[in-house]
């Protein structure tokens, strides 16, 4: 009897302890693989650098109407159960028109009913845009052992649905916060417009594709603005700094989105991508002149499609000449 009882008060114990842990683990985001167990919050500053010059951009470079710049940034710290963007993946109503527009109202929404819904969100941050395609801007955010997860997105202007961005980049590791995280950034289409330059019409893509990586072979169209087809890899387009802030603060105050750097501050160097000179097919010969009895001549032309630029390979001979018996003698 006495040995009955002590096995009815283990499974007693048992049970509590199971029904404890299932508790604890329910609180937990779903699907999250690694349980962040970092003390209090992780403050951090993130600084976007955009890398967009001429030098490592050379094909249609947008000089004007608008040159090339960055839209302002959009992002926030969140769970697993929150998906701002993903690879692969069809792009949110919110995501669209961020991309194609630069307007955030939308995205905005959807971002705040992710919170309220399944507090999957922490908290949000943004940073002023940039009026040039190189230059740096600043702000900072918060993150929580249940919301370690830092997602944003900026748009590539001018662009059809072009933008870059990381994907839910997790800033804990295990039991501490990471101290830095620096990654190189490269283009994405949000699959929501067809244009190939990034000076395009509008032109909405039917149906609606995924999100791709831009490289330098994909799209494979030589009208395409970042065909490099003698490239293995694109060049970095810009880059994003995570710095863990050490110092504690007792309120947590967004630096203001006035931390605008202009291009000619920044220290990194930029890549130097060369561009082969293009040119059309030859014309039709022309007609055949000279004087009746000798030999005469004909000649066909081409034009330049692209300039080259960076040291890249230079343009051919323009204009061709062959001797040719006189149709008409003059």
């Amino acid at each position: 009897m006495e040995n009955l009882m002590r096995v009815c008060r283990s499974c007693r114990a048992v049970g509590t302890l199971l029904l404890t842990a299932l508790s604890w683990s329910s609180c937990l985001p779903v699907g999250e693989e690694a349980v962040c167990t970092a003390p209090g919050l992780g403050r951090y500053t993130i600084s976007f650098t955009g890398k967009w010059s001429q030098t490592a951009f050379p094909k249609q470079y947008p000089l004007f109407r608008p040159p090339a710049q960055w839209s302002s940034l959009l992002g926030a710290t969140h769970s697993s159960d929150y998906s701002m963007w993903k690879k692969d993946e069809y792009v949110s109503n919110g995501v669209r028109d961020f991309a194609e527009k630069g307007e955030a109202w939308e995205l905005m929404k959807e971002i705040e009913a992710a919170g309220e819904k399944i507090q999957s969100v922490h908290s949000v941050f943004s940073a002023s845009a940039i009026p040039s395609g190189t230059g740096q801007t600043s702000t900072q955010l918060e993150a929580h052992s249940r919301h370690s997860l830092v997602s944003f997105l900026v748009r590539i202007v001018p662009s059809p649905d072009w933008f870059v961005g990381v994907d839910s980049i997790n800033l804990c590791e295990g039991n501490r916060w990471k101290e830095q995280v620096t990654l190189d950034l490269f283009p994405y289409d949000a699959g929501t417009d067809s244009g190939f330059t990034f000076s395009s019409p509008n032109f909405a893509t039917i149906p609606q594709d995924t999100v791709t990586e831009i490289t330098s072979s994909s799209p494979s169209h030589p009208a395409n603005s970042f065909y490099y087809p003698k490239l293995k890899s694109l060049p970095p387009i810009a880059r994003v700094t995570m710095m863990r802030i050490k110092k504690r603060q007792r309120v947590f105050v967004p630096t203001p989105p006035a931390m605008v750097r202009m291009g000619n501050e920044i220290e990194d160097s930029l890549s130097e991508t060369p561009l082969d000179c293009e040119v059309s097919l030859w014309s039709s010969w022309g007609l055949c002149t000279g004087p009746c009895g000798k030999t005469g001549a004909k000649s066909r032309t081409r034009y330049v499609h692209l300039q080259p630029a960076n040291n890249g390979t230079p343009c051919p001979e323009l204009e061709e000449e062959t001797a040719c018996e006189p149709d008409n003698c003059i």
